[in-house]
């Protein structure tokens, strides 16, 4: 399996960061993207990255949209030369908590859609309450060489539909889908099948049942590929192919 999005470079790991890794390897997990919210967390990533032989992205989460260079791509332009990045983001719109303004949250969406196009980089977007917006800005984006994640789905089946038929993304799923009120989830899951989905962690955030409530880390993918193939009535087994294949079209493994 390959946990297509984490933060191993988080500050939560600092005590054991390698033996965290070690324990997903020995899980199954031949991969793991660790994901960049800021330039300075992006720097991290790529560190960590680096450090261990797994991949990392570099983006602006739109918490942090408030905060960003002007110039989005000229920031960019350094981490971009490390040979670990494989991916823009995470990037998106939050509504939920709007820790940035929409409008600036909007504005460095749009431009680091840019830089993946520019790049031939794969996205990786984060929406929460602010899927019909994303879905315009996309509709006005879209063109050419845009590809990638809409990381930690959790909206409807309609939502899930139009992600994938009309723009060709997939669909991260994560340790939400094993909570008791992910029915909405699991509907939208079965709406698009096996075929447009990845595996993730968030770690780590989000642990999945059995491990609610505990620190997530990217060994507990295990735990949602199996709550996945209950879901989809298939074998786990064929859950883990689908979905390391479909990250590995995306540069997420090494």
């Amino acid at each position: 399996m390959i946990d297509s999005h984490a933060h191993v470079h988080d500050r939560a790991f600092d005590a054991d960061r390698a033996a965290t890794i070690q324990r997903a390897r020995d899980a199954g997990v031949v991969g793991i993207v660790t994901i960049g919210c800021d330039l300075e967390d992006s720097e991290r990533a790529i560190a960590a990255a680096r450090a261990f032989g797994i991949v990392a992205s570099v983006g602006i989460h739109p918490h942090e949209a408030k905060s960003a260079p002007e110039n989005v791509a000229a920031a960019f332009a350094p981490l971009l030369e490390s040979p670990e990045v494989v991916a823009i983001g995470e990037t998106g719109l939050d509504f939920h908590y709007d820790h940035s303004p929409h409008d600036v949250q909007e504005r460095v969406l749009r431009a680091q859609i840019g830089v993946a196009r520019e790049r031939d980089l794969p996205l990786v977007f984060h929406v929460r309450d602010a899927h019909d917006r994303m879905l315009e800005i996309l509709r006005e984006e879209r063109g050419a060489g845009m590809r990638g994640v809409v990381h930690c789905f959790t909206g409807t089946a309609d939502h899930a539909r139009a992600y994938v038929e009309t723009f060709g993304l997939c669909l991260g799923v994560g340790g939400v889908l094993t909570f008791k009120t992910a029915t909405d989830l699991r509907a939208a899951v079965k709406a698009v099948g096996i075929e447009p989905l990845l595996l993730e962690t968030d770690a780590p955030y989000l642990a999945p049942v059995p491990m609610r409530g505990e620190r997530n880390e990217p060994a507990f993918v295990t735990y949602t590929a199996e709550q996945l193939a209950q879901t989809l009535g298939m074998a786990p087994s064929t859950v883990a192919e689908v979905t390391t294949r479909n990250a590995a079209r995306f540069g997420f493994t090494r």
